[in-house]
């Protein structure tokens, strides 16, 4: 919604102001199909010779989330915690019956209780990957923990692909705003005996080649990418608190403590309280069973 209020906002500011300033939309409708064609064209062909078609397909599903905003609220945050305190219980336990949990999450009663999570392929793995790590008796916790960070900055970086990709566009957008306008210039140059207010509307239609490379850029390209950016970032917080959990698990933590740490690490406007973490793991899966 506030993406939407933004892209009204810049609309309204700049075309609005154009207009009390006393100037006429009539040369920038004549030139806008072809400077458009020109400039959002070529930044769509660049943009393709840049990316694999992985890429292409997952800076375009990005987008959405200018408007959607991060995929993970409080609510998962906190489901997060649970689902994992229960499979940290199960694990302290029984580490057998634990298994049947994390070689087939899908039929496990823990994971299909929040399919929001198991929907996420790479969460679900990476919890029962180290969970089974974990499980072989590994002498030194510090190696799974090593492989863990790597994982997860490799996540983020593949993530991060869409926001750089979208960036590389806005960078490349006033320079082909220039483009355009220097091909107007030219087609100006080669009607130069025509009358001064003939020659006076072409100009100003090679001006909005210019004009439109960088409005676009600056006022729409740019500030996705950036958007893009920050939600991938706080959508990160969902792996690291997977993490910080896990890591503690590793070192022979109890399983309150493990939920603790990740609790506390969880940003500020997601965490749960302690009370709410409290009824919320009473109410758990787990719980029930054992009731």
């Amino acid at each position: 919604m506030l993406g939407i209020i933004g892209i009204v906002i810049v609309f309204v500011m700049v075309f609005g102001g154009y207009m009390l300033a006393g100037g006429s939309f009539g040369i920038i409708l004549k030139a806008l199909p072809y400077e458009m064609m020109m400039i959002a064209g070529a930044a769509v062909g660049a943009f393709a010779i840049a990316n694999d078609g992985h890429g292409v397909k997952q800076t375009l599903g990005a987008l959405g989330m200018v408007f959607k905003g991060p995929k993970w609220k409080a609510a998962d945050y906190r489901d997060l915690l649970v689902m994992l305190h229960d499979l940290l219980r199960i694990g302290k336990q029984n580490p057998v019956a634990l298994e049947e949990h994390i070689e087939k999450p899908e039929e496990s009663s823990i994971f299909t209780a929040y399919p929001r999570i198991l929907a996420d392929k790479e969460t679900v793995a990476t919890i029962c990957d180290t969970l089974r790590s974990a499980s072989m008796n590994y002498d030194d916790p510090h190696q799974v923990e090593e492989v863990l960070d790597k994982r997860t900055e490799a996540r983020l970086h593949h993530a991060m692909h869409s926001s750089h990709a979208l960036q590389t566009v806005a960078d490349g957008l006033p320079a082909l705003g220039i483009v355009a306008a220097v091909l107007g210039v030219i087609k100006t140059m080669s009607s130069i005996d025509q009358p001064p207010a003939i020659l006076g509307k072409m100009i100003g239609g090679a001006l909005v080649g210019t004009f439109l490379g960088v409005f676009l850029a600056y006022a729409f390209v740019g500030p996705f990418a950036t958007k893009v950016k920050l939600i991938v970032e706080e959508d990160h917080h969902f792996n690291l608190l997977v993490k910080e959990v896990l890591v503690a698990y590793l070192h022979k933590h109890a399983p309150n403590i493990c939920i603790e740490v990740g609790r506390q690490n969880t940003p500020l406007g997601l965490r749960p309280s302690f009370d709410e973490m409290e009824e919320a793991m009473r109410g758990s899966t787990l719980s029930a069973v054992a009731a």
